[in-house]
């Protein structure tokens, strides 16, 4: 088997997906001693320009439910950090206004998921975000929401989270629960995995 620094080479030099709108820049985080994985969606324009994932508001509020600064954030060895689709895929734009992201190409998790998930043998948590990871993680609950997902009942292997863009702020609204509930003990089992406590 490759080791995963020449697939990690590999995936960064991909041209799958020629017709994106900004063209391919995969952009994922991973060591082999990763004891989290953050499987998201794809890539925003914002991270597509700035080249490090969740280095936004989105990530500020991710990190602030995991308990961690972004220096541990940012440590391949404890994050890994694989989108369903490691490019920008294009906006949605209807009425001439941008409505949102295009989903993640299939192209790119077809290609790369599996290989690159079978040199994380030290992940420990899964955390999944939207409902393309959600669909690819937990294909039983292929079709489901986040709220319709319990949380419970992947824990504490993994956990299916809203996605923790600034754009969620009313589900957050109407879902007290989360933040008072889920959020205590993700914070608890991250800092264990990490040995922060």
């Amino acid at each position: 088997m490759q080791t995963l620094a020449v697939l990690l080479e590999e995936v960064r030099a991909c041209h799958l997906c020629e017709g994106l709108p900004l063209g391919p820049n995969p952009i994922l985080q991973a060591a082999s001693g990763a004891k989290i994985l953050i499987a998201g969606q794809a890539p925003g324009a914002k991270t597509h320009e700035k080249g490090r994932p969740f280095d936004d508001a989105s990530g500020d509020r991710l990190r602030h439910w995991l308990g961690v600064d972004k220096a541990s954030f940012y440590d391949p060895g404890r994050f890994a950090i694989l989108p369903m689709g490691f490019c920008f895929p294009g906006s949605i734009i209807r009425q001439g206004r941008r409505q949102g992201d295009m989903p993640p190409r299939p192209e790119c998790a077809a290609a790369w998921r599996e290989r690159l998930l079978a040199h994380l043998p030290h992940v420990e948590l899964t955390l999944v975000l939207g409902t393309y990871a959600l669909d690819w993680h937990l294909p039983q609950h292929r079709g489901l929401t986040v709220e319709a997902t319990d949380w419970q009942a992947h824990w504490p292997k993994l956990l299916v989270l809203p996605h923790p863009s600034p754009r969620n702020g009313l589900w957050l609204k109407r879902h007290p629960e989360f933040e008072a509930n889920v959020i205590p003990k993700l914070q608890q089992r991250v800092s264990g995995l990490l040995g922060l406590n």
